[in-house]
């Protein structure tokens, strides 16, 4: 990671070395797109997986990168100059960031540093230099070669963020890079878009194209935004509904908490995507609910002592209850699951399982300290827990409990 931000920092400065020395290129026109950069990057937010949401700012970066002309003129800017203007205006947008005290706004800055170097450096030298004339004219073969130089340096900051994640983070980089993979069909195919159609507007256009391209992403923004809330708000209802077991007295408190914690955790350790840990997370939230209907709550809060046919008939009520919720089929089959015999379970069901029997053991006071639950969990390998599971689950627990 550090060798990226080095990267970054001397592309930084030999721009603002080869600017200052040069002279700004149509400082209007720089000055329009290094505007539109900041806001974007003031407003952008991070989403609860970790990923930076900044379409704005990703799309006037990459339009200004891909800019020939503007209101019929050649711009006359070239690679280094879209280095230096682009950094500026994302250095400006995160000094908030930065006062809010959030810990990943270098990383941020590396990426649109270096995703809008790769982009200029692409499309600026041919450009002018009178090579893509030659080779596509101002026909629709233009257009296609923006969304392909687009489409190239969308896979090159998806490589980027997961490389960076992972040095941050240690999660494994192949679940990584599939999430930022499966970004770009979704929020990362508008960027795209919009950058192209900036691009080519202002070419026709001049400037006054680039707030009327920019209302379409805002309002994208503003939408993702709602969603995120509204999921949010989807997961404190389940984390709400799953304290009914520790209100009832069936389970120790937080116990469902740390659960979920724990095993998004584990989750992450194992290579799971964001989506698989969503699911991962609220079936650790839910896994319990089939104790409400014990007459009597299990001794210790815990199911382990109970005969295997009430354990499967919990299990199985468990399941029918998650189902009337509405969330994701799967997350009901997880807790169906957990009175299996953990070799004909899935993946995370076997997580909730054997992180369930860690907290009945270690949490919330339980009868055996952490070093002493992990142990009796390796013991029972053989039969009731999987050893890779137990494995990561310890990995984590030598972290602190964090997945990083």
């Amino acid at each position: 990671m550090s060798a990226v931000r080095a990267a970054a920092g001397g592309l930084g400065a030999a721009g603002f070395g080869w600017t200052l020395w040069h002279g700004l290129a149509e400082p209007a026109t720089a000055l329009a797109f290094g505007v539109l950069i900041t806001v974007g990057e003031l407003v952008r937010r991070e989403t609860r997986g970790g990923r930076e949401a900044a379409p704005l700012g990703a799309a006037g970066a990459l339009a200004y990168a891909l800019l020939g002309e503007v209101g019929g003129h050649s711009s006359g800017h070239g690679a280094l100059q879209v280095v230096t203007v682009v950094g500026a205006a994302a250095l400006a947008g995160a000094a908030p960031h930065v006062a809010r005290g959030r810990n990943r706004v270098l990383d941020h800055l590396t990426r649109r540093v270096l995703t809008a170097g790769f982009a200029a450096t692409c499309f600026q030298p041919l450009y002018n230099s009178g090579v893509l004339d030659a080779w596509t004219g101002r026909g629709p073969s233009y257009a296609l070669l923006l969304l392909f130089l687009l489409g190239l340096t969308a896979l090159c900051d998806a490589v980027l963020t997961a490389a960076l994640a992972r040095a941050r983070t240690g999660w494994p980089y192949g679940p990584l890079l599939r999430d930022e993979l499966r970004a770009l069909l979704g929020i990362g195919s508008a960027i795209c878009a919009t950058g192209v159609v900036m691009a080519l507007a202002a070419a026709v256009a001049g400037l006054w194209a680039l707030p009327v391209f920019s209302v379409p992403l805002l309002l994208t923004q503003f939408a993702f935004r709602r969603y995120a809330a509204v999921k949010a708000t989807y997961r404190q209802t389940i984390a709400s509904l799953a304290r009914a077991t520790e209100i009832a007295g069936c389970t120790p408190g937080g116990h469902a908490r740390r659960v979920a914690s724990l095993s998004r955790a584990v989750g992450r350790e194992l290579g799971l995507t964001e989506p698989g840990l969503t699911v991962l997370e609220y079936a650790a939230l839910m896994h319990d609910i089939g104790r409400l209907s014990l007459v009597d709550p299990a001794p210790s809060g815990a199911t382990e002592s109970l005969p295997p046919e009430e354990r499967r008939r919990i299990a199985l009520l468990g399941g029918a209850v998650v189902r009337q919720t509405g969330v994701d089929p799967e997350v009901a089959l997880i807790v169906e699951r957990q009175a299996d015999p953990y070799r004909e379970q899935p993946l995370p069901a076997r997580i909730v399982r054997t992180v369930n029997a860690y907290d009945d053991l270690a949490g919330g006071g339980g009868p055996a300290g952490p070093l002493a639950a992990l142990e009796r969990l390796r013991l029972a390998t053989a039969r009731d827990h999987e050893p890779g599971v137990v494995e990561a689950l310890a990995r984590v627990l030598a972290r602190g409990g964090r997945p990083a």
